[in-house]
């Protein structure tokens, strides 16, 4: 079986650090206000049906990483907002909303399973604040502007390149956390699994791509501020339902 997809726990790369030996958590790069720690994890089966990536780590998650058990680590904090989308787009069986949490505690635990579960960018990404100088991994725009400069457009084809290439037989569809203002993610994200998976790609419809082999849906990203994840789940009567209505038919198609 070829799987470009790594095993679960931590990941041996330094495609982004001249291929140099890199200390796990404490390897720094940094370029133009943005910087990536060499922290890479992997979740789940290395022959997965469904790979689920978010963009990076966000602060919740890189800051458990020395305190946490590794099956704690991936979307800490926001595994019942993760659950709700899963559900949304049919990924879940109905479930209690009270049950959702432990569901995919489960499945991020299961390393032989449906699922693998990872980011886009295996290590984590920071951007300076200007005002203040300290680091920060999230904020409004983290996946548009850092993929935007040379330096994120660099690490993130890297990644495309030895994480998504070569997906195994069995995988299906990729489920991709964020859409970006104006669908920009979703279109930057397309360019990258181009550039990595070449092909005749064509578009699903306004969240999702395919080659005909694997198709990419985005979704909304599970720590979505304010109303975002409610309206995109159809909790509002908001015309961003639609959004989370297209991600679950492309979905279905994927996976027949």
């Amino acid at each position: 079986m070829s799987s470009c997809l790594p095993a679960h726990g931590r990941v041996d790369c330094s495609l982004c650090h001249g291929g140099r030996p890199i200390s796990f958590d404490r390897t720094k790069r940094e370029e133009d206000g943005w910087r990536i720690t060499a922290n890479p994890l992997s979740w789940g089966s290395v022959n997965a049906e469904v790979v689920i990536l978010g963009f990076s780590k966000g602060p919740t998650q890189s800051g458990a990483l020395e305190r946490s058990p590794h099956d704690e680590i991936a979307y800490k904090g926001s595994r019942k907002a993760v659950g709700k989308i899963l559900a949304h787009v049919g990924l879940l069986p109905p479930t209690p909303a009270e049950k959702l949490s432990a569901t995919v505690d489960q499945l991020i635990a299961d390393h032989n399973g449906r699922f693998h579960f990872g980011s886009l960018i295996r290590c984590t990404v920071e951007r300076q604040d200007p005002q203040d100088g300290t680091w920060k991994g999230s904020g409004g725009g983290m996946l548009d502007k850092f993929i935007g400069t040379p330096f994120g457009r660099e690490v993130a084809s890297n990644c495309a390149r030895r994480f998504l290439a070569d997906l195994p037989p069995r995988t299906k569809l990729v489920l991709m956390f964020g859409l970006g203002t104006k669908g920009n993610y979703v279109a930057a994200a397309r360019k990258l699994f181009q550039a990595a998976r070449p092909g005749a790609w064509k578009t699903v419809n306004e969240v999702a791509y395919t080659d005909d082999q694997v198709t990419v849906v985005h979704v909304e990203h599970f720590a979505s501020q304010g109303a975002l994840l409610p309206n995109w789940l159809g909790e509002n009567q908001h015309p961003r339902a639609q959004l989370g209505k297209l991600a679950r038919e492309a979905v279905a198609a994927a996976l027949g």
